[in-house]
This record gives structure tokens, sequence and C-alpha cells, in this order.
């Protein structure tokens, strides 16, 4: 009887993976709203008078960036227990969870150049996401080799290696 192969997960490699994507997509959104507000001066999540760095929505937008990035980490894991092509669905989702989050802005009763950086900045992020944790799954993903209940006996069941044989 052969060893039977399954796919499984490293899950401290891919919640290891998972946190820093939450970290890059936190600088990502804090940078975005640094460019919009300090170089382009569009005021973004925050009245023109708060400056550059904004106010604290600016770190509430970032905070809520890095815990999309650990909700779709947690939907990697989810889809790479449940389905045959985990990455091929999570790509899927992802884009169209950031198709959302692009439109969403483009619907509010705000000035224009506001809608668009906002628009701009979550696209990046949930790009990002997708991206980098799409290519840290590959280094995540392991095969399980199963013995099979009789493991610790079918050796003794088999003849001999010609190894051994003298």
């Amino acid at each position: 009887m052969a060893d039977i192969e399954r796919p499984g997960v490293n899950a401290a490699r891919l919640w290891a993976s998972g946190l820093a994507t939450a970290v890059v997509a936190a600088l990502l959104a804090i940078v975005g709203i640094m460019i919009a507000r300090g170089i382009v001066d569009v005021p973004v999540l925050a009245p023109k008078g708060e400056g550059v760095w904004g106010n604290a929505n600016t770190f509430t937008y970032a905070l809520l960036s890095g815990a999309a990035a650990l909700l779709a980490t947690g939907l990697m894991h989810l889809l790479i227990l449940a389905v045959a092509t985990p990455r091929q669905f999570f790509t899927w989702i992802m884009v169209l969870a950031t198709l959302i989050a692009v439109v969403l802005p483009l619907t509010l009763t705000v000035e224009p150049g506001a809608k668009i950086a906002t628009a701009v900045i979550n696209l990046a992020i949930g790009l990002a996401i997708t991206i980098i944790l799409n290519s840290a799954t590959s280094a995540a993903l392991v095969v399980r080799r199963d013995r099979g209940a009789d493991a610790a006996t079918r050796q003794w069941n088999q003849p001999p290696n010609t190894y051994y044989d003298g």
C-alpha cells in the first residue's frame, strides 16, 4: 500500500505572512493618505486644516487596512482547507472585494479629488494584500503523507530489500 498524499498548510508560516501583510497594508494606507494630503493637497479622511497626517481617521484607516489583511489570511486558510484550487478562488474573491472598495468612495457626496484619492488608495491596498498573500501561500503549502492504519506493521509484511540480501 502506497503512502497517501494530501495537501496541507503550514499555519504558522501562513499567519506570519498574514501579519507581515497587515503591516504592509497599514503602512500603505498611511503613505497613501500622506501623498494625497501632502503632495496632491486632497483632503482625504479629514478636513484640510488637519495637516498631512490628518486626524484619528488616518490611523483608524490604517488599522482597518491591517485587519483586512488578517481577514484575507483567514479566508486563504479556509480556502486551502476546503476547496480544490484555493489560490484561484482567493484571487477572484479579493479582486471583487477590492473592486467594491474602489467603487464605494466614488458614490459618496464629497469633493471629487477625495473620492478619487480614496479609490486609488483602496486599490493599492487591495492589490497589495492579494498579491502578497497569494505569493506567500506558495511557501505555506505542504504535502502531508498518511501511511494508513497499518503503517506500523506494514514493513514486516513485505519481503526484505535486496540491499540486505547477501
